[in-house]
């Protein structure tokens, strides 16, 4: 079997689930995204270059999901949430074992785990 890939969609997806960590891209103009694309949003250009990430950041919107799908079924409550990263750009992805109340705030600071679930799985980062 060949590895997907790491350019591709499918690559990258097969990168996360594998706990290599994310991977951003950065054009030119310095504009930074955390989702695959061919073309910078801001400037056009078409030579984007990759660029690890760090995986942290912080909780720009969120949702607890109490009745989840078939895949997700023994991780509710969860919350699906949408993360600005530190380096730039946003990434929509989940965490687990979120009380239905409470639980998470926005501007949290979380931190990419790798995942054991489809998707992009980030935790609360504790307190300094």
């Amino acid at each position: 079997m060949v590895a997907p890939d790491p350019g591709t969609i499918e690559g990258l997806r097969a990168s996360y689930e594998r706990g290599e960590g994310l991977v951003g891209f950065r054009s030119a103009c310095g504009f930074v995204t955390a989702t695959w694309g061919l073309v910078c949003p801001a400037c056009g250009a078409r030579d984007l270059e990759r660029t690890p990430l760090s995986g942290r950041g912080r909780l720009v919107a969120f949702t607890v999901q109490t009745v989840p799908a078939d895949e997700f079924l023994n991780e509710a409550p969860y919350a699906y949430v949408l993360v600005a990263l530190d380096e730039g750009g946003r990434i929509s992805g989940w965490i687990a074992g979120t009380p239905p109340e409470g639980a998470l705030a926005l501007g949290d600071r979380v931190r990419w785990v790798p995942g054991y679930k489809t998707g992009v799985q980030f935790e609360r980062e504790p307190a300094p």
